[in-house]
This record gives C-alpha cells, sequence and structure tokens, in this order.
C-alpha cells in the first residue's frame, strides 16, 4: 500500500497492511497538522504533489526498508489538498520479525520521504501563505 490521497488517510487500514503472524514488531509513524510553525499561528495547511511519481517514489522507499532493514512489509499513505489543524497528513507502518527493524525501517521511511517525494506544503497562518 503506497498511496498518494486526498480523502481522509485510514491509519488502522494502514496498520492492517502490514501484519503478519511472523512479524513481532510493527512501527508506526502518524504525521498530524500542528497549529504553531515556529512560534506562529498556523490555520491550515496544503499539500500538493506529482501524484504518479509520488507513489513510485513511495514504492521505492517501501522496497529500500525492506532490503536494508530486514523488515516484511510496509505501508505509506500521505495526503494531499486542504488539510486542518489535527489532521492526519502521512500514515506510515513496518512490520518486521522484530522491533528494532520496525523502528529503523520506519525512521528510515519517513526521513526518506521527506527527502526526496515530490510533495509539496503551503502553510497558511498569521502571516499569510508561504511554500515549506
Amino acid at each position: 500500500m503506497f498511496v498518494i490521497t486526498q480523502d481522509k488517510i485510514d491509519v488502522q487500514a494502514v496498520i492492517e497492511a502490514v501484519q503478519d503472524p511472523h512479524c513481532g514488531g510493527t512501527c508506526t509513524f502518524i504525521g498530524t497538522v500542528r497549529d504553531l510553525t515556529d512560534g506562529k499561528k498556523t490555520a491550515y495547511l496544503e499539500y500538493e504533489a506529482y501524484e504518479e511519481m509520488a507513489e513510485k517514489m513511495l514504492k521505492q522507499i517501501g522496497d529500500e526498508v525492506l532490503k536494508q532493514f530486514g523488515c516484511s512489509h510496509v505501508a505509506i499513505s500521505h495526503r494531499i489538498g486542504r488539510l486542518e489543524i489535527g489532521d492526519v497528513a502521512v500514515a506510515i507502518a513496518v512490520s518486521a520479525p522484530h522491533r528494532k527493524e520496525a523502528f529503523e525501517g520506519c525512521r528510515y521511511a519517513i526521513e526518506k520521504l521527506k527527502q526526496v517525494v515530490p510533495i509539496w506544503k503551503k502553510e497558511f497562518g498569521e502571516d499569510g501563505s508561504y511554500w515549506v
């Protein structure tokens, strides 16, 4: 499951996509819209993506997690469009036979996503709007 969506992310579905009776560890990362950025009030965010490329890159990140960390399953869902404070922007779940690999794989996935996936964020707040 590697998805770019305009719909609300079903976190439970992301977790269920990686469930495996052979895996003793499942790690999740849930990124939500916060109300402050650098001490300034955020009203809402808008995300845009080059969707086709972004989904391919999410899968590539998943493949890297499987290979580099010995994980068994990876699922990543990122939302685009207008998101309000508290909305889930990204959900990642990684399962592995042991917790160490699940944690390492999950951390790698979010860090790599932020570096390379063509998703852009525009913040709207008290001092106007700007691309991040």
